[in-house]
């Protein structure tokens, strides 16, 4: 995805001391029936922004230098209700599955007649013309270049979608973005990413209402 933002003066802090809060916006009619929700712009459901108000309780003690939230709307509104306020980035945006937009993990593999998945196969070319994981890790990399040096001065949170922070995460860790495919990330569920022993570090992970009791399918 093309951007015109800059690259910083200097490098990133070495081992910054604030915390790295990612929230993952509520639930919409998509991610409840398991669709593959990348640039569709859809509202989140009743429960969606329960799950939000909840991510709000979680991180209320949290001392932010700074906010930011991908520019569609179930994210704007989760941090809303969520009481954030926001700076729009558009790098924060949900992986393009081009033309797997709007389908299931099942209905594809159907299709192909084998256990596909994003993170593995990759997706293909539909209305939009889709990503590569390292596309995404690559915007990933760039959000990471503004979000480190602001916890160096407190902590960050980022409102964005389920793929796109769990890509992140495997950045922020040093791993390869297809690592991403390991974790799980539930609607409104709010994880926190540290320095420990000035190495990249899992505080918490997929922290909501309650212990999911099956992974999530989108």
């Amino acid at each position: 995805m093309a951007t015109d933002d800059p690259l910083p003066d200097r490098p990133a802090p070495d081992a910054p001391s604030g915390k790295l809060v990612l929230l993952r916006h509520g639930e919409t009619e998509w991610s409840r029936q398991g669709r593959h929700t990348g640039l569709t712009d859809i509202p989140l459901t009743a429960r969606g922004e329960s799950l939000a108000r909840s991510a709000g309780r979680l991180v209320a003690g949290y001392d932010f230098s700074l906010v930011l939230a991908s520019p569609l709307q179930r994210a704007q509104r989760t941090a809303e209700l969520a009481g954030l306020r926001p700076e729009i980035d558009p790098l924060l945006v949900e992986w393009d599955y081009g033309g797997y937009e709007g389908r299931t993990t099942g209905d594809i593999r159907r299709e192909l007649g084998y256990d596909w998945s994003a993170f593995t196969h990759g997706v293909i070319r539909g209305r939009t013309p889709g990503e590569t994981v390292e596309e995404v890790a690559a915007r990933a990399s760039r959000v990471l270049t503004r979000v480190l040096p602001a916890m160096a001065q407190g902590d960050v949170a980022l409102v964005a979608h389920g793929h796109f922070l769990r890509i992140l995460t495997a950045v922020f860790l040093r791993l390869a973005p297809r690592f991403g495919g390991q974790l799980s990330l539930d609607a409104g569920s709010v994880s926190v990413l540290a320095f420990y022993r000035e190495q990249p570090a899992i505080l918490s992970w997929n922290h909501g209402l309650e212990l999911p009791l099956e992974p999530s399918e989108s």
